[in-house]
């Protein structure tokens, strides 16, 4: 099976778990795109909270009914992706597509967060990849040069045109994973999202498997 292959067989699983009445946070990323579409398909009568301009677009466009945060400040459940999944602990590496702030929010306000990935997310020890580090747009400058000389090496994703958020934020992609990160002045949030996911779906060629957190 191709990725675009396995991304679907882990959304439709997802999906499966969304019931009418529910209030659902709406990820971010290609997966939550597939499942999204898989929903449309369904049309359940449920409420849509979406993690980023780019998910709210493609839900209306699909017909799925959308509500703010504000308006609903406890979801039932939120469905996204996610850049790595370390095994055992089930915490994730998020943001590589630049939504990680509202995606945290998102998901610390729901009852339950499903991931859904492929097995090349799977791994033993987070990191092998940058960490998104969103941080505030006025003095990123200052903000960097806090970041680098914590020893993290960062990078202003986007360099010349810097990458702006939906919150108008930057990001900077750092090369360490430390949950001190958010102590430093100027930084809003990071990709680390610890404690979060209650269940991961992985498609494997030939095989869907669910990880409980409570499996543990």
């Amino acid at each position: 099976m191709d990725r675009d292959a396995l991304k679907r067989a882990a959304a439709a699983r997802a999906v499966e778990e969304i019931r009418d009445g529910m209030v659902v946070g709406l990820g971010s990323g290609s997966t939550a795109e597939i499942a999204l579409a898989l929903l449309a398909e369904r049309k359940p009568k449920i409420v849509g909270v979406p993690t980023s301009e780019r998910t709210a677009r493609l839900a209306r466009q699909l017909g799925l009914t959308l509500a703010s945060l504000d308006d609903h400040p406890v979801l039932d459940l939120a469905i996204d992706g996610a850049d790595q999944v370390e095994r055992g602990t089930l915490d994730l590496i998020k943001g590589l597509g630049g939504a990680l702030l509202r995606e945290k929010l998102v998901a610390s306000a729901a009852r339950r967060m499903i991931v859904m990935v492929d097995d090349s997310k799977l791994v033993d020890r987070l990191g092998g990849i940058a960490l998104p580090v969103e941080i505030v747009a006025w003095g990123w400058r200052s903000t960097l040069a806090r970041l680098e000389g914590a020893g993290l090496q960062p990078a202003l994703r986007g360099g010349g045109q810097p990458f702006v958020t939906d919150g108008g934020n930057l990001i900077a992609d750092a090369h360490a994973l430390d949950a001190r990160l958010r102590a430093l002045t100027g930084v809003v949030e990071t990709g680390l999202f610890l404690g979060l996911a209650s269940r991961v779906i992985v498609a494997t060629p030939g095989r869907v498997k669910v990880l409980d957190r409570c499996a543990r």
